[in-house]
């Protein structure tokens, strides 16, 4: 009997990546550490083909998404400038297919992040908020907003955890890639899990 064909788990996978702009580097805690984690999330992403949806927030005033993320983000399906804090905007829920599996990473946990993973939960979408990739000013506030958001049914996972789920199957033929992609982040990875997490109780998570 033949084995049966490698199927990735998530059907509907999406990433989310929320306002990582020049002007928020000198005040978000452990800055550098969110751009680590999204750039892995973000070439992860291109070796799977997930669409990938990106927001600035006041770009005239804020800047642009930051430069290391910008040749990352130049295929993204969406890409726009927003007053909202949500990234539940229509340029973006427009294009979104229904019950997708959205990843989000960014900035700041308890204000665009939050509102972003409310507004997709009540929209009927699987949330999964990054742990080693979403910081705040305060580092005080992110806890605050992941209890928040684990209570709100979101679910609060690691980026290599949602990028191994989001394949499923090492049948699946990018799985390679991934591995690879994984070795040579190893080190990027590391440091993200112990600025951002390094120290916090698991309830605190």
């Amino acid at each position: 009997m033949a084995a049966p064909t490698p199927q990735r788990r998530f059907q509907n996978p999406a990433v989310f990546v929320c306002d990582i702009q020049e002007a928020f580097r000198p005040a978000v805690f452990e800055f550098d550490k969110v751009i680590l984690t999204a750039r892995k999330l973000l070439r992860a992403s291109s070796a799977l083909n997930v669409p990938v949806y990106v927001t600035t927030q006041n770009r005239a005033r804020l800047g642009d998404t930051v430069n290391e993320l910008q040749p990352l983000v130049a295929d993204a399906k969406a890409n726009v400038d927003k007053t909202r804090f949500s990234m539940w905007i229509p340029p973006i829920t427009t294009q979104l297919p229904t019950a997708s599996e959205v990843a989000l990473v960014g900035i700041e946990s308890h204000i665009c992040v939050t509102q972003t993973a409310l507004d997709l939960l009540a929209a009927g979408h699987r949330v999964y908020i990054l742990a080693d990739g979403v910081s705040s000013s305060n580092r005080e506030e992110v806890p605050i907003a992941l209890a928040r958001l684990r209570a709100a049914g979101a679910t609060i996972t690691s980026s290599e955890s949602w990028v191994y789920e989001c394949m499923g199957d090492a049948g699946i033929a990018e799985f390679r890639s991934i591995v690879k992609l994984v070795k040579d982040t190893m080190a990027d990875t590391k440091a993200s899990l112990s600025g951002l997490l390094g120290g916090a109780p698991a309830s605190k998570i």
